[in-house]
């Protein structure tokens, strides 16, 4: 069977070996006929046309061309360097071959007379016409061979990604494709279906067997395309058919806490302590979590809002109306200041109520710590701030009825778990199935297609208005050459009263290059700013030098904070009014979005300077223009994803997107990703304990393909 022969050793296919094997192994991930099988193409080229040589010029694209090797020549290049030229021929003129490395072994592969296909980017040297390291086969056919049949046998080229290491030992895309050829030939028997065919019938999906087959050696572009189509839907629709059932298990299993009441607390902040009016969109928000908690399931939201437009507000009331019913609620943060910052924002929210609120993160330690534990447990503490440090063994809460997590992507489903275990259950009280609610909050606003995939087990709401009274930030691009003015401008705000922050790009903090331009920076703009008072913050400082500094901005103390991406999260100053990033050109779209949120939190007009060099790459200019034309988060988020992709978009990597897509990209396979996420809900529907007969083939590939190479446990 097929399947068993996928599984085998990769080592056992003619013209691998053990060195090949472990080649494979090491460089691509492969180590099965099966991973081989899978290891697609990442393009093709259309080699239908064959020029003539004396059609050839400098400024061609790749071109291909047929004839026979005239002569072989060597020529010194010096010490211990050669270059090696074969002289062609088609008949009509002379083409060179040239290696600069390898000569020897073409010399010997290579036969004078015998017909070969000559594939690669012609040049000139020496008023001759040349192809370095051409790519060249034999054209394995007699001379009275139709030209038609020529351009059917290459017509679309497969080439494979193989690393430098794989090059360096002749290993090429060429020795890829053989041992695909050799193993396509090996495969007599069909391979085995994944979809059935009233799945894949009425969506015009092409056969598994036959589009595997046409990845590796398509006829045309059109039937290339057929065969990506079916193989991205297959990939998508497991993905998305395991989070659906995953999320389906978990409501089926367990109901939510029913919080029916919106009681004295909730009414006397609404009336009193509300800082403004709700804006439209925060209201649907808050009547979707009230439907959630009411409705005996258990609330798996996540609650998508740009930079600044009151996510806290939204989560705190749903706290609210967690106490209102008798239980507790807590909020996770990924880093202390952030859980810092979110205490002191829900305390600022409450002032005057008569609620607990306590933090607890790895500095709040001996006597002070076992108070607030003890306090949880007794439930007199209402409201839990804190880091990772609540889901620690010692953290029980007497009733933890609702649970926010601040920037999801820092805790997977695993962690999520953790949390629900963390009530006493108290005597007489049966909530055996039973968990608390969870509402996820990311500032990072997610592309609808990658949501359904990184989130795809939570409803999603979105807060798309800013609060009454804040305006647009106002984005430039100014080249390093201006800096004079920049400073110029920068002067009049504060002379306005206003404070800035200046961002360098320490990308990561073990760049000490980077380190030593914000240590020289600083120094540099201490000079320029004789007359006020500088902060400095980057990843390598105590965490307590990096407070006091952060401290003396939040209290005014300082007017301009120089920092490196330290402030990307969670920083609020709403005195703040400029945000300047050097070097924007390092940033990602989505980081510099992240930023330039750090501004624009209070009434006053703010502005966010992008500075570059003027010397910039298309895609560079690209991010910088988006950023200059919108606020809007969820356009620049779509924008980053097809620029970047998704392995590059800020936090992906955290998620727990732990499967790698061999073949589809959630960037450009929008329409894709969406119809796999309708098949597989159809399917779940349908079957939502997974033992209908109907959908075994699919419960048994998913089975395998969960076992073999995916961590879907911490899918989230």
């Amino acid at each position: 069977m097929p399947s068993s022969l996928l599984s085998q050793d990769i080592m056992y296919l003619p013209g691998v070996g053990p060195q090949r094997k472990k080649m494979l192994s090491q460089e691509l991930g492969i180590e099965t006929f099966g991973d081989l099988l899978e290891y697609y193409p990442y393009k093709y080229i259309d080699r239908s046309k064959i020029y003539s040589v004396h059609e050839l010029t400098g400024d061609m694209p790749f071109v291909q061309v047929v004839g026979r090797i005239l002569s072989f020549e060597t020529f010194d290049m010096g010490p211990r360097k050669e270059r090696d030229v074969a002289h062609f021929t088609d008949g009509t003129a002379i083409l060179d071959l040239v290696w600069f490395k390898f000569g020897k072994q073409a010399k010997t592969k290579y036969k004078i007379g015998k017909e070969y296909v000559v594939f690669g980017k012609p040049a000139v040297f020496n008023n001759r016409i040349q192809i370095a390291h051409p790519d060249i086969e034999e054209m394995g056919l007699d001379d009275n061979t139709p030209s038609s049949i020529v351009n059917a046998q290459l017509k679309m080229k497969p080439y494979y990604n193989t690393t430098e290491k794989m090059k360096k030992g002749g290993f090429t895309s060429r020795s890829v494709e053989r041992l695909v050829k050799t193993l396509l030939e090996k495969l007599k028997d069909p391979l085995p279906e994944t979809i059935p065919d009233f799945i894949a019938a009425p969506l015009h999906l092409m056969g598994r067997d036959q589009a595997l087959r046409t990845l590796h050696s398509p006829a045309s572009a059109q039937e290339l395309e057929k065969a990506r189509v079916r193989m991205k839907f297959e990939e998508l629709f497991f993905v998305q058919l395991n989070i659906l059932r995953y999320a389906s298990d978990q409501r089926r299993k367990y109901g939510g806490y029913r919080f029916p009441r919106i009681g004295q607390l909730f009414n006397t902040f609404y009336s009193h302590n509300l800082p403004f009016q709700l804006t439209g969109a925060q209201k649907r928000v808050m009547h979707e979590i009230r439907d959630d908690v009411n409705s005996g399931r258990q609330m798996n939201r996540l609650l998508q809002g740009d930079v600044g437009s009151g996510k806290t507000l939204v989560a705190l009331m749903a706290m609210l109306i967690a106490l209102d019913n008798g239980y507790q609620a807590c909020m996770m943060a990924p880093t202390e200041i952030l859980a810092e910052q979110h205490l002191q924002t829900i305390t600022d929210f409450l002032r005057g109520m008569d609620i607990r609120v306590e933090l607890l993160t790895g500095i709040v330690k001996g006597k002070r710590r076992q108070q607030v534990l003890d306090a949880l447990a007794t439930g007199e503490v209402q409201i839990l701030v804190g880091t990772h440090a609540i889901i620690e063994d010692t953290v029980q809460f007497a009733r933890l009825g609702m649970v926010i997590i601040d920037e999801q992507h820092r805790f997977g489903v695993a962690q999520r778990a953790k949390l629900w275990n963390k009530s006493l259950s108290p005597s007489g009280e049966d909530r055996r199935g039973l968990l608390p609610h969870v509402l996820v909050m990311t500032a990072t606003p997610i592309p609808r297609t990658l949501a359904m995939t990184l989130y795809g087990d939570l409803d999603v709401s979105v807060i798309d208005e800013l609060p009454p009274g804040r305006k647009p930030i106002q984005t430039t691009h100014v080249f390093d050459s201006r800096m004079t003015s920049l400073y110029e401008g920068i002067r009049r705000q504060i002379h306005q009263g206003r404070q800035v922050y200046i961002v360098f790009p320490l990308i990561q903090e073990s760049e000490k290059s980077d380190l030593k331009n914000l240590e020289q920076g600083f120094e540099v703009l201490c000079e320029a700013f004789p007359e006020f008072r500088l902060s400095k913050v980057h990843g390598k400082m105590k965490p307590k030098d990096k407070e006091e500094e952060m401290q003396r901005f939040v209290s005014g103390e300082t007017q301009i904070l120089v920092a490196t991406t330290v402030i990307e999260v969670g920083v609020n100053v709403p005195n703040a009014s400029v945000m300047v990033i050097l070097d924007a050109q390092r940033f990602g779209l989505s980081q510099l979005h992240q930023l330039r949120g750090r501004v624009g939190r209070g009434a006053d007009q703010s502005f966010c300077i992008l500075v570059t060099p003027y010397k910039l790459s298309e895609d560079t200019r690209k991010r910088i223009d988006i950023m200059c034309d919108t606020n809007d988060g969820f356009r620049i988020a779509e924008a980053d994803l097809k620029l970047r992709g998704p392995g590059d978009l800020e936090g992906t990597q955290q998620s727990g997107m732990a499967f790698d897509l061999k073949i589809a990209n959630i960037a450009r396979d929008g329409q894709i990703v969406q119809m796999a996420r309708d098949e597989a809900q159809k399917v779940i529907d349908d079957d939502p304990q997974c033992q209908s007969s109907k959908y075994q083939m699919l419960w048994q590939h998913l089975k395998e393909i969960r076992k073999d190479n995916i961590n879907w446990g911490v899918i989230s």
